[in-house]
This record gives structure tokens, C-alpha cells and sequence, in this order.
């Protein structure tokens, strides 16, 4: 059975921005390969604005979250496992949902981040670059 996860954070993330709330994820920075500014991590963990004026792109799949974003004026494509993310909520009233570390979606991954390595290793006579 596929993980609830993705679809609530859908929900809640339609849901807010109908209400025009802004939508924010608390994202566990553990697990996740994107050099985000370090004033901006407390405790491994980062809180991200993904409001459509904060971020561009915006693609909720079931395995990744990913969007383009500015940090300090520089843009950056963000990527982010579903399983890192810890939360969904508004920043003006704080509604949403928390959720627990998705082990099978933690497991699905950490294999497919190894078949891209593995891939990609094959292909080192191109560059590009995938953050995951």
C-alpha cells in the first residue's frame, strides 16, 4: 500500500492556499542533499515557505517535493524526499498536520538515489546534475 503522505500534503497545501494561508514545510535536512544556507537549519531540520510567491515549479509527486526557490537571491532547484518532510502548516495560524518518518518511503529513497548514483557513474562523459 502507498504511503497517505503525499496525498495529505497535497490537501493541506490546496487547502491553504485556497484560504490564502501560507503554506510551510518542516523538513528533516538529514536525509536531504540540498546545500540550504546553514543560519537557516536548526537542529537538522529547516522550515520552508512554499507559498506560489516564495517558489516556483512546485511538483508534490509520491517519492519527491520539488520546486524552485531563491536563497539570498540565488536560485536553486529543491528536491526533497516526502519522507523527510515532518510537517505542513500555515504560517498565520499554524493548521495543518505532522507526520512520522515514512520507513518505506524512507527505503524506496535511499534505492533509487543509489540506482541514479549507479547510473550516472556509467554516464560520467556527460555532466548534469540532479539534486535529490
Amino acid at each position: 500500500m502507498t504511503s497517505s503522505t503525499p496525498y495529505l500534503i497535497r490537501a493541506l497545501y490546496e487547502w491553504m492556499t485556497d484560504n490564502s494561508l501560507t503554506p510551510h514545510l518542516l523538513v528533516d535536512t538529514g536525509d536531504v542533499d540540498v546545500q540550504f544556507p546553514k543560519a537557516l537549519i536548526k537542529d537538522n531540520k529547516i522550515v520552508l515557505n512554499i507559498s506560489p510567491t516564495a517558489i516556483a515549479n512546485l511538483i508534490v509527486g509520491n517519492v519527491f517535493i520539488e520546486f524552485s526557490a531563491r536563497f539570498s537571491g540565488v536560485e536553486k532547484f529543491i528536491s526533497i524526499p516526502v519522507s523527510s518532510v515532518l510537517a505542513i502548516y500555515s504560517r498565520e495560524n499554524g493548521s495543518g498536520m505532522t507526520f512520522e518518518k515514512d520507513e518505506i518511503l524512507q527505503e524506496l529513497f535511499t534505492v533509487t538515489r543509489k540506482m541514479f548514483f549507479a547510473f550516472n557513474k556509467e554516464r560520467t562523459s556527460r555532466s548534469f546534475h540532479i539534486v535529490l
